[in-house]
């Protein structure tokens, strides 16, 4: 089997535990108005490349993974767009003895979750907002079935760290903040939770795919405002880090 990946980055420590290899793959159903990876946004671009390709790549790094308690991660993009190369790539993974982790946005179908769930160590998932209309607004989709696809990992027991971008002026009152907390307090079984404030690292990319960069929002008050909520979601009992 083949498939579209974007880029491969070695020596990743912010895509789970320990030191990772993460495989980012093309094609994404969002259109978030802070990606950073805007170019794995596009169907048509990227490298068509095999299964046993990408292994060759991330077996190199094995020694790594055993000596930080690393593995590899699939990112995106959303991975789970080709979910068919991503429940082979995790399985190649597994029979090699490697930690596997999966970094989604969540919007995928069931049996797409099913196909890659039992190969899949642990889930970063991102939650951008917990309103519906607001979501759409700024990523191009309903949350409908990503709230309902991280309520059915959690029901399965699979580790999840929730991910939530920080993004000032968007998704950061604290309306959305306490509608957040009422949902994970439903949900049950998170206990991790990454803030991502908002930067503008990838922004430069978008000039030269020829896509409109839409934010223009201060990094300070991002990363001010990521500080305050680590402290509002630890006094609700939730491990927090900043940056992942």
């Amino acid at each position: 089997m083949k498939g579209v990946i974007f880029d491969i980055k070695r020596f990743a420590v912010h895509d789970g535990p320990g030191i990772r290899t993460t495989v980012f793959l093309q094609g994404c159903p969002l259109g978030c108005w802070w990606c950073h990876n805007p170019e794995g946004q596009r169907n048509n671009a990227g490298n068509k490349v095999s299964v046993a390709e990408v292994m060759d790549e991330v077996i190199k790094d094995s020694i790594f993974y055993e000596e930080s308690n690393g593995g590899v991660t699939f990112s995106g993009g959303e991975p789970l767009h080709q979910s068919g190369f991503l429940s082979e790539l995790l399985k190649g993974c597994k029979k090699e003895g490697f930690h596997t982790c999966v970094d989604t946005s969540g919007y995928a179908t069931k049996e797409s979750i099913d196909l890659i769930m039992d190969d899949t160590d642990l889930f970063l998932f991102d939650l951008k907002h917990t309103d519906d209309t607001v979501h759409r607004k700024y990523t191009g989709v309903s949350n409908s079935c990503i709230i309902d696809n991280l309520k059915y990992l959690a029901g399965k027991k699979k580790e999840i760290i929730l991910r939530f971008p920080v993004i000032p002026g968007i998704n950061d009152s604290t309306d959305n903040i306490s509608e957040m907390l009422k949902l994970l307090k439903e949900i049950k079984g998170i206990f991790e939770i990454d803030l991502l404030p908002y930067h503008r690292t990838g922004s430069h990319k978008y000039k030269k795919i020829n896509m409109e960069y839409k934010l223009s929002i201060d990094e300070n008050s991002a990363a001010g405002r990521a500080g305050s909520l680590k402290k509002e979601f630890e006094e609700n009992g939730y491990h927090v880090k900043i940056g992942g």
